[in-house]
This record gives structure tokens, sequence and C-alpha cells, in this order.
């Protein structure tokens, strides 16, 4: 049965969330290309976050509770994914001549990026479970 009758705040919400995870995507991408990839956690977001956007698209399309438990899922992930990253980008950051020097955190790999990864999935589990 089609639970979508008009669009309900929860279906904005789920459809802005795949949005913003494309964005973060195309972005994460970009950054961890001109790095070469150099740690295998790197892929992480390069694949998970394209694959939650798609199932937010499939869901903002059709709810169906497929598209619900992958969407769920992949936020979980992600939010682990996110929290995983920044940690490694702070170990990043501490590694380089300097430290935690006010230059290294700007040139350095953007400690706040992975939050707002977890950031959003969360955002999108909200939408999910209201």
């Amino acid at each position: 049965m089609e639970r979508w009758l008009g669009w309900p705040l929860e279906r904005y919400l789920i459809l802005f969330t795949s949005i913003a995870f494309l964005v973060m995507a195309l972005q994460t991408t970009l950054f961890h290309y001109r790095q070469n990839f150099r740690h295998w956690a790197m892929w992480g977001p390069t694949i998970g976050l394209p694959l939650v956007a798609i199932v937010g698209f499939l869901l903002t399309w059709r709810d169906l509770t497929l598209f619900r438990w992958l969407f769920l899922i992949l936020l979980v992930i992600e939010i682990a994914s996110g929290l995983a990253g920044f940690y490694y980008h702070g170990k990043g950051i501490s590694q380089r001549v300097g430290g935690w020097d006010i230059n290294n955190v700007m040139v350095g790999p953007p400690p706040l990026l992975p939050l707002m990864v977890s950031g959003l999935s969360i955002l999108g589990l909200l939408a999910l479970l209201l």
C-alpha cells in the first residue's frame, strides 16, 4: 500500500538528506581523489554516500518497506562512517608538522566534514522514524 499521500514533512526531509548526501559525495570524492585514496577508509564515503542518496531518492519516489529498511541500515552505517572519518581526519591533522596548529586545521583534512555526514544521517533517521 502506498503510504505517501501528498508530501508530508518526512518525505521532504528524506529528499533533502538525499540531495545533501549526493552533494557531499561529490565533495568527499574530490577531496579523497586529491589525496590519491591513500587510506582504505577514504573509499567509505565515496561509495556509501551516493548509495544512501540513491536509496533515499527511491524512498522519496516510492514508499516501500524494502527502501525504508535499506535507508535505515545505510544511515546507521554512515553515522559510523562519519565518526570514523572524524577520528581519521583528526589523526591526519595531528601527524602534520606542528600538529593542531590553526594552519594545519585549515589546510589539512577537514575535521568537521565527517561530522556533517553523521549529522545528516541522524536527520535522515529522524525523518524515517517520525
